[in-house]
């Protein structure tokens, strides 16, 4: 820290970039620089507001599209998809130094694994097991909107103390903060890799070139049994991964007790009724009279090869069978390599 101040870089202008940045930003002891490549959109005041109206609002130090500028900082901290996170610790790599604590929002695109590989090895690493908040862009560079906040984070920390980060962790973002294991227990998720992909394969895997739909439908509000059964069964030989691998019991709950259900229709009425997912439409696009599936989204380009992708290379360097996983996965990537 420098004159009493924490100095923080959020390297992404995506969603969670502008939730964190402006969430941060309110808080008068710290300077919140935004590395982004698109700087000219951004103004000098980023403004948060909640679901229950609470607005965080607060000046950023600089944005800049500079990453030797990010590592003037105490902490840089990655909101970035999974397909830029190794181009961003490369170039982040020259410039970083024993001050500074390197983090990821998103950590089950490979994060640790793309740091231990490419930064100075002695480089103070946390990931986070899930996203801190739920968020979208309102005006982008100026506002955004927090949809929803988590009880507790979970963090996965190497090379550094434990406990400092944690306790400085708790204290930016309000919550109570958990350190895991290793970093396989952030890394490896039954959430956005097997979730998304689920609805994704069960929604349109008859989908033929040439085909439209009348309506595009709710993502999780209208979400069906086929496609929570379809993550049941993905999620049974996930777990069956986590079993030899050095990760504590109960870290990656289950899916049915994360979300607290039994069957499959409890989760499906779940996933219907969280309230910060109404409103997230399938990622499809108008075409003609009607709407086709958006195979450059973000739902196929981040969760497929990154995702389960990563799932799948440690199953497969463990020797444990993921068939159906395997499915969903080669046929997310189908549509990917169109």
């Amino acid at each position: 820290m420098s004159e009493g101040r924490f100095k923080i870089s959020i390297v992404g202008g995506g969603s969670l970039g502008h939730v964190i940045a402006g969430y941060l930003a309110a808080k008068s002891w710290i300077d919140v620089t935004v590395v982004t490549r698109d700087v000219s959109s951004w103004g000098d005041v980023i403004e948060v507001t909640d679901l229950s109206g609470k607005v965080f609002a607060g000046h950023l130090c600089r944005v800049t599209d500079s990453y030797r500028v990010a590592c003037d900082a105490d902490m840089v901290l990655l909101c970035l998809p999974g397909f830029a996170i190794a181009d961003v610790l490369t170039q982040l790599a020259p410039h970083v130094t024993a001050s500074n604590t390197i983090g990821s929002v998103v950590s089950s695109t490979g994060f640790f694994i793309y740091a231990h590989r490419l930064l100075p090895s002695k480089t103070a690493l946390f990931g986070f097991q899930r996203v801190p908040f739920i968020a979208r862009v309102d005006t982008y560079g100026h506002s955004a909107r927090l949809l929803g906040y988590k009880n507790a984070l979970n963090v996965a920390v190497e090379q550094c103390e434990g406990a400092e980060l944690t306790a400085l962790l708790s204290r930016l973002f309000d919550l109570p903060v958990n350190v895991l294991a290793n970093f396989y227990e952030a890394s490896l998720t039954n959430s956005n890799p097997l979730l998304h992909p689920a609805r994704l394969f069960t929604m349109w895997r008859g989908y033929n070139d040439g085909d439209t739909y009348m309506r595009c439908p709710e993502f999780y509000s209208e979400w069906t049994d086929e496609a929570s059964s379809c993550y049941i069964n993905m999620d049974k030989e996930f777990q069956s991964l986590l079993t030899v691998l050095p990760v504590t019991t109960g870290a990656i709950p289950d899916v049915l007790t994360y979300y607290e259900s039994c069957d499959v229709p409890s989760l499906t009425a779940k996933l219907r009724s969280i309230s910060a997912f109404k409103g997230i439409m399938a990622p499809m696009k108008k075409c003609g009279g009607g709407f086709v599936p958006d195979f450059t989204s973000r739902y196929f380009t981040e969760d497929f090869p990154h995702g389960m992708g990563l799932i799948l290379q440690v199953a497969s360097e463990h020797g444990i069978d993921t068939p159906l996983i395997q499915h969903v996965y080669q046929w997310g990537m189908s549509k990917l390599q169109r």
